[in-house]
């Protein structure tokens, strides 16, 4: 099996709320759509499914437990100024879970989607 695209998986509560945050904030583009189930959504080599309560993704485990948004894991963004993504997304109403980070590798910031699923913005440290 081959493919250019990465996939990740977010669980949400409304895809069509995600498909409009994610393209409307981030740059994605919807690759494909079965509204209110499931959408998928394109930003370079990264493929994000979004998965609604009503698509097989959401369904409960044999155990009954249900599969929900939200966690630390992450989709993981690389920008070139972060400072000015943050006043542009701060702009737009987003909010985020804490303030611009430094490491040795570079500067990170988390925001939430509208479900609840974390996004990283990260600009690595000038070399």
């Amino acid at each position: 099996m081959t493919s250019d695209l990465v996939s990740v998986r977010y669980l949400v509560d409304d895809v069509e709320a995600a498909v409009e945050f994610y393209t409307g904030h981030l740059g994605f583009a919807v690759r494909s759509s079965v509204l209110p189930a499931f959408a998928d959504v394109v930003r370079g080599n990264l493929r994000l499914l979004l998965s609604g309560p009503a698509s097989s993704a959401g369904r409960p485990m044999p155990d009954g437990t249900k599969p929900a948004p939200g966690g630390w894991n992450r989709i993981h963004l690389v920008v070139d100024d972060i400072d000015a993504e943050v006043a542009r997304l701060r702009a737009d109403g987003v909010p985020f879970r804490s303030d611009v980070v430094t490491g040795p590798g570079g500067r990170q910031i988390v925001f939430d989607d509208p479900a609840g699923n974390p996004v990283e913005l990260f600009q690595p440290a000038a070399r």
